[in-house]
């Protein structure tokens, strides 16, 4: 299991220089909020604030605060970016703005119908 200081880790150690805190919208769209290396700690520790009303079925712009907190199991460097300015990405998980899991994030939904095959005893296999 990865914790947020093996990721600081690694990326020291990839040489990256940017983040992509990719999450997927309500159509299956992957989404992301590029941060530089320097913004990483902040992200693991309390995640990074965005405008989920610019992403389609997320918010209203009255409700619009979301935040992305990347899973440290997720890590990648990203292949073709190793050579001018080395990129990785985290997933994320969306949370709203009181901190409860956001309802029409694809992981989430996920994750709550995997709970709900195991409580029946199920396993349940997925791939991307």
């Amino acid at each position: 299991m990865s914790s947020s200081q093996d990721v600081m880790r690694r990326a020291s150690e990839d040489g990256v220089a940017f983040i992509n805190l990719q999450f997927t919208d309500i159509a299956g769209m992957v989404k992301a909020v590029t941060i530089p290396i320097s913004e990483l700690d902040v992200a693991l520790d309390r995640g990074i604030w965005f405008d989920g009303s610019s992403v389609e079925g997320f918010a209203h712009i009255a409700e619009s605060d979301m935040c992305l907190v990347p899973d440290p199991e997720t890590y990648a460097v990203i292949p073709w970016d190793r050579d001018s300015n080395p990129t990785a990405r985290l997933i994320c998980d969306v949370y709203t703005s009181d901190r409860k899991p956001f309802e029409g994030d694809p992981r989430y939904v996920l994750k709550r119908a995997l709970a709900e095959a195991a409580s029946l005893g199920l396993t349940y296999h997925t791939g991307p």
